[in-house]
């Protein structure tokens, strides 16, 4: 691509995700089995030919740069010509340290987009799951000799409150732009992706312009500066929400799944570890599911995603959930309509997801788990025999002992009454850390013969 860098920015804390990004940044949540969100930005990067990358950290983000690593996943491992660097906030003499926004996370790091030299940036969330060509956008920015250009698509009328809002003009021009507004007067939202020139990044970042969309955008048309949008007609979805996040998950299971995974001439790389292949025993079932490698599965799957290493044991039965890495689902359990973190236990003949009411919001995260699904965080375990209902949210490794007794109703939360809860996502992680034989399983675990 030439004189193009990208800025990924992956710093974001992601609250509306809950307990899946408290103690991870919302770029480094698993997603579609192997993978992280960021993977499909750093994989749209190098599949559209752009090897110089800079991805900015905040929040928690020491899982995110094991998973980056060297970058060599992506051939981004380069000592010369490109390659990515993972820059995290800094102190200087007026600055505090933390980024205040996403345009401020671009200007305090324009030293080093000055000296990598290229004359276009483009500017990127590393949380959405999408695959796109920043090839035809680029050339549509340089033939339009455009300040900026903005990617946007057209949304649901009822998602488009929580995007930035804008039309055209025949030329393609952005004529109107409205942040999240509470009643859009239009469906044609931005997703997020930006391709700037050097010279405007300079031009209009500044201590007032802390957010591209909030501030920049609406600054730059005010000003004149000629900003255009481009449409894209894919599959793009920000997973910024519980129920989003499943449901993105979920689209990838069907038939024909709106998101190609397969595809060979557009992969979704990412940093795997060696596993064996995914195991069915003489009684498993399997439907409509992603299994990652490293899973056994003895019982049934459907309509589910499943990480490495997940465990399924004899009865039991995972329905239209998301299990992260190591988890065990214990004989006879029963996961619905849930999503299970890594190295959770869930007990012999425990049901997750349980009851027909889906409609009572969580009593402490009401505007986040109100659509039915219950959510574990990691390393949980849940006692054999519990029955949780539904929009119920198991925190970060509770214990059988923080249960007062084997129903959780509808909308209720369980928690930690100390700190352990907190400890950032990478600290004593192994594969089968959590793996210890469920309750009423005889011998060794399963072998899924």
């Amino acid at each position: 691509m030439g004189e193009v860098l990208a800025v990924i920015l992956a710093g974001g804390a992601g609250e509306r995700l809950s307990v899946l990004s408290s103690i991870r940044s919302k770029p480094a949540v698993p997603f579609g089995g192997k993978f992280r969100l960021i993977d499909f930005s750093l994989s749209n990067c190098v599949n559209s030919g752009i090897d110089d990358v800079l991805v900015l950290t905040q929040f928690n983000p020491r899982s995110l740069i094991d998973h980056i690593g060297t970058g060599r996943p992506w051939d981004l491992d380069r000592m010369r010509g490109g390659g990515i660097k993972i820059l995290q906030p800094f102190m200087s003499r007026d600055h505090s340290g933390w980024y205040l926004g996403t345009a401020d996370a671009v200007r305090y790091n324009l030293h080093e987009i000055d000296q990598d030299g290229a004359d276009l940036v483009v500017v990127l969330a590393g949380d959405h799951v999408y695959k796109m060509d920043y090839r035809p956008m680029i050339e549509a920015h340089r033939r339009t000799g455009a300040a900026a250009t903005v990617a946007v698509m057209t949304v649901p009328l009822a998602e488009a409150s929580r995007m930035g809002i804008c039309a055209l003009d025949e030329q393609g021009r952005i004529v109107d732009w409205e942040e999240k507004p509470a009643v859009p007067r239009s469906n044609l939202a931005s997703m997020g992706v930006y391709v700037f020139t050097r010279a405007a990044l300079h031009d209009w970042l500044d201590e007032a312009h802390a957010d591209f969309g909030r501030h920049v955008i609406p600054a730059m048309l005010a000003g004149g500066a000629p900003v255009f949008g481009h449409r894209f007609e894919g599959y793009w979805r920000d997973v910024g929400t519980i129920e989003a996040y499943w449901a993105a998950n979920l689209d990838l299971v069907g038939l024909v799944p709106p998101l190609d995974l397969f595809d060979r001439s557009w992969l979704i790389h990412t940093r795997s570890e060696e596993r064996s292949p995914a195991k069915l025993g003489p009684d498993a079932l399997a439907r409509y599911s992603l299994i990652s490698h490293g899973c056994i599965i003895n019982g049934m799957v459907h309509n589910s995603v499943l990480s490495p290493g997940v465990r399924v044991y004899e009865g039991a039965i995972v329905r239209d959930s998301v299990i992260l890495l190591d988890t065990e689902i214990g004989p006879g359990a029963v996961v619905d309509t849930a999503i299970i973190d890594k190295f959770v236990h869930v007990g012999a003949g425990a049901v997750v997801g349980a009851g027909e009411e889906r409609h009572t919001p969580n009593v402490d995260e009401p505007d986040h788990l109100s659509s039915g699904i219950t959510l574990v965080g990691e390393r949980a375990r849940i006692p054999a025999g519990a029955w949780i209902g539904r929009n119920c949210l198991i925190g970060p490794r509770v214990e059988e002992a923080d249960f007062p007794g084997p129903v959780v109703s509808s909308g209720r939360s369980i928690r930690r009454p100390d700190a352990l809860a907190d400890r950032t996502e990478g600290a004593n992680d192994r594969p089968g850390a959590a793996a210890q034989r469920p309750e009423g399983a005889a011998g060794p675990p399963p072998s899924g013969t």
